[in-house]
């Protein structure tokens, strides 16, 4: 009988806070399935890199593993990078990895951003007074991403949780590479003429961007005082959030694993991103694996337009020329290096709202 092996795929975060988060999920997922190791890795910027993990897996005897990516939505780094990393260890190792398909909009994702909503709320009401919903707007800032896809899928849990809990309107924010930033999305949001707002970060885990994110609901408080302003936490490791992974890992073995591929810019022709369909894919992160929050002594470069450490998904001044040439697809990329490849640029980088605005606000 094949033994089977789960392994959860992180991007990795410089803050300790976030490595930590991230590992108290693989724990959770322990629970679920206590006949099978479970490990997990990194991306880039944090320890252990995904090829430790899978290592850790083949050493307890795993002969297949099911894959999961640990991140809400399907961009660039759940479609590309994961999957490139996947299917060269595994070609190089002759050992299955069949990989799963990303959180998502899930009604057990619902039910955890509705609780972190609805602790929030209930602890402004008890400190400042009683606010009906009613009169509440609530603000869902999501990672933000060169995927349109992506990006509306944070739109549509901002609209089941504004349906679904009765809020009296509801703006969605971003924090870098897309459209509109935190803090034009704030100021906006100020104008509506509601005496509360719900600020929630729509994240797994800790780190720079809720940190920012916060402090960008600090300087709106500031600056709009007859608001209340009010934080809500982010989802973390939440029991629903624990029993969507495992669901993930199920999915693979009960062939009922479909990634949505029906707005996959890669896929179809997505108004704005017609210049990506059939695009080259792979993962770009080689460069920087490891480095970040718990590897000490190393120092990785920032980029603010993003916010974070430079993903290149904005693709703004963004000098990435590497060497690949592989067969498209979403679960299956074979690599050899062999031609130039830069990535395009994300076609509204330059909106007033979004992170060309933060370049022109900097060089100010």
């Amino acid at each position: 009988m094949t033994k089977i092996g789960v392994m959860v795929c992180g991007h990795g975060s410089r803050s300790q806070q976030a490595v930590d988060e991230f590992a108290q999920v693989a724990e959770g997922l322990r629970a679920h399935f206590p006949d099978w190791p479970v490990d997990y890795g990194y991306l880039e910027f944090a320890n252990p890199v995904m090829r430790d993990g899978l290592d850790n897996l083949r050493a307890a005897g795993a002969e297949r593993i099911l894959a999961v990516p640990g991140m809400l939505f399907a961009a660039m780094h759940a479609k590309n990078d994961i999957p490139t990393v996947l299917n060269t260890y595994a070609a190089k190792h002759g050992i299955t990895v069949d990989y799963g398909r990303e959180l998502g909009v899930d009604p057990k994702m619902l039910e955890a951003a509705s609780d972190r909503i609805t602790e929030a709320v209930a602890a402004a009401n008890a400190e400042l007074g009683e606010v009906s919903l009613h009169e509440t707007c609530l603000v869902v800032i999501g990672r933000g991403a060169s995927d349109p896809d992506a990006n509306a899928n944070v739109s549509k849990v901002a609209r089941l949780l504004q349906e679904g809990m009765g809020f009296g309107w509801t703006e969605v924010g971003y924090s870098g590479v897309t459209f509109p930033l935190v803090e034009p999305c704030l100021d906006h949001v100020a104008r509506l003429g509601y005496k509360r707002v719900v600020v929630f970060p729509y994240f797994l885990f800790a780190g720079v961007l809720i940190d920012r994110i916060y402090g960008f609901t600090d300087e709106a408080a500031a600056r709009y005082p007859d608001i209340d302003f009010v934080k809500a936490g982010y989802l973390n490791d939440h029991p629903k959030v624990i029993e969507t992974f495992a669901e993930r890992v199920r999915e693979i073995l009960d062939g009922e694993n479909n990634m949505n591929c029906g707005m996959c810019k890669y896929r179809e022709t997505v108004l704005g991103f017609e210049a990506e369909v059939g695009a080259v894919q792979e993962s770009h992160h080689h460069h920087v694996e490891g480095q970040g929050a718990n590897a000490p002594g190393a120092t990785v470069e920032t980029c603010d337009l993003c916010e974070d450490f430079c993903t290149g998904a904005c693709r703004l001044d963004m000098d990435h020329h590497h060497h690949h040439d592989h067969d498209h697809g979403h679960h299956h990329h074979h690599h050899d290096h062999g031609h130039d490849h830069v990535h395009p640029e994300y076609p509204q980088a330059d909106h007033p709202l979004g992170p060309e605005s933060v370049r022109k606000r900097l060089k100010g």
